[in-house]
């Protein structure tokens, strides 16, 4: 079983969106191993996106990702970042699949409701970011 990161971001949780995304996560198949919600400061969401440092967006991504609670999930099924990543659909909700989570619940695309992790590797750190190895409950 593959596992990714999702984060359901600040204006996820401000609009008391959670259970509606959650409940579209799982009913497309993911199983949910480890979940909490935090409060990202300016650089615990600097760190996070680093690989976005010299990106003109960079300091609006940090200052969004750190103006509210998130949350962060780890979940799990066969394919499940390539799944993912269909499931929220584009980064611009505009652009997004009908159905697809950003087009369902996002406005705009600096506040895009969700991150999903872009490849198998990137997950297994984005996940070691926000949970140690403990934190995550082994299903049957």
């Amino acid at each position: 079983m593959e596992k990714t990161l999702a984060i359901l971001k600040p204006d996820c949780v401000r609009k008391n969106l959670i259970g509606d995304v959650i409940k579209q996560i799982t009913e497309a198949g993911f199983r949910v191993r480890g979940m909490r919600m935090v409060w990202l400061t300016a650089e615990t969401a600097g760190g996070f996106y680093e690989v976005h440092r010299e990106r003109p967006f960079f300091q609006d991504l940090v200052a969004f990702m750190s103006s509210g609670p998130c949350v962060p999930i780890v979940l799990e099924k066969d394919n499940a970042v390539a799944d993912f990543r269909a499931l929220i659909g584009a980064t611009d909700p505009a652009d997004a699949a009908e159905g697809t989570v950003r087009k369902r619940f996002a406005d705009s695309k600096g506040e895009n409701i969700v991150h999903g992790s872009d490849s198998v590797e990137n997950a297994a750190i984005e996940i070691g970011y926000f949970f140690a190895g403990r934190d995550l409950v082994a299903l049957g």
